[in-house]
C-alpha cells in the first residue's frame, strides 16, 4: 500500500512539475475529481458491467461443474475433448467478440456469453485436475465401506477437488470483469467499456483513468469474494 501511495504522489509531482497536458497524463487529483463529478454516470455504467460479469461468472461456474462431473468418469472423453478445449483458448478474444456481437446484437446477453467463454476454461481444467488428484486411498476406503458411486463422488471426490477448483475460480474472477469490458468496448449501449471509448474519443483521459480504477476495484472485489468463500468452505485454509 505504501508503494502504491508513493507512486501516486510521484505521478502527481511529475505531472505538475513537467506541465504534462491532462489529455496525455492527468494528475491523480484530477482523476479523483473526475470520478467524484462522474460518480452517478460511473455507477450507472458500472452496474451494467457488474451484472454482466457476475452473471457470466456464475454461468461459467455451473457449466464447468456440469462438464467436469460429466467428463470425470470417462477418461477417454476427457482425452478427446481436452485438445478442443485447449484450441478454443488459443483463439484471440478480440477476434471472437465482434462475431458474437454481430450474431447476438449489442445488448447485455452477448457480453455475458463472452464472460462465459473466458471464465469456463480455467475453472473446468482446474476442476478436472482436482478430481484426478483426489486421495486414492480415501476412495478405496469408501469403496471398502460399500459406499455407492454417488456418495463417493459427493463426499469424497468433490470435497477433495476444492483446492484446485478454487484456484481456477480465482483465476477466472480476474478475467470476468475484463471480459465484460472488452465486449462493451467493441459495441454496447451501456457499461464501463462504452464509457471508456467515449472518454477516449473526447480526449477526457481523466475520465478514462477513473473508469480503469473502477474496473480494477470490481475485479479485486470479485477475487476477494471468491477467496472469502474458499476460506468459508475450507476452514483449514485459514491456518
Amino acid at each position: 500500500m505504501g508503494i502504491l501511495t508513493g507512486m501516486v504522489v510521484l505521478t502527481e509531482l511529475l505531472v505538475r512539475s513537467r506541465n504534462i497536458p491532462a489529455y496525455i497524463l492527468p494528475a491523480p487529483t484530477r482523476v479523483i475529481r473526475a470520478m467524484v463529478e462522474q460518480r452517478e454516470i460511473l455507477l450507472s455504467h458500472g452496474m451494467i458491467t457488474v451484472v454482466e460479469s457476475l452473471t457470466g461468472f456464475i454461468v461459467a461456474i455451473l457449466l464447468a461443474l456440469v462438464l467436469g462431473g460429466a467428463i470425470y468418469p470417462f477418461k477417454r472423453v476427457k482425452e478427446i475433448l481436452y485438445p478442443f478445449l485447449l484450441i478454443s483458448q488459443t483463439i484471440p478474444l478480440i477476434a471472437i467478440a465482434p462475431i458474437i456481437l454481430i450474431w447476438m446484437g449489442f445488448g447485455v446477453f452477448p457480453k455475458i456469453v463472452i464472460v462465459v467463454l473466458i471464465c469456463t476454461f480455467p475453472i473446468l481444467i482446474s476442476f478436472l485436475e482436482g478430481l484426478d488428484q483426489v486421495d486414492r486411498e480415501l476412495i478405496d476406503l469408501m469403496r471398502v465401506m460399500r459406499a455407492d458411486k454417488k456418495t463417493i463422488f459427493l463426499k469424497g471426490v468433490l470435497p477433495g477437488s476444492l483446492p484446485n477448483f478454487f484456484a481456477g475460480l480465482k483465476i477466472s474472477a480476474t478475467y470476468a470483469v475484463m471480459g465484460a469490458v472488452i465486449g462493451e468496448w467493441l459495441g454496447a449501449e451501456r457499461g464501463l467499456g462504452i464509457y471508456m471509448t467515449r472518454a477516449i474519443s473526447s480526449f477526457k483521459t481523466d475520465n478514462l483513468f477513473g473508469a480503469i480504477i473502477v474496473v480494477v476495484a470490481l475485479s479485486i472485489s470479485l477475487f476477494k469474494t471468491v477467496e472469502g468463500i474458499e476460506k468459508l468452505l475450507m476452514p483449514w485454509k485459514r491456518r
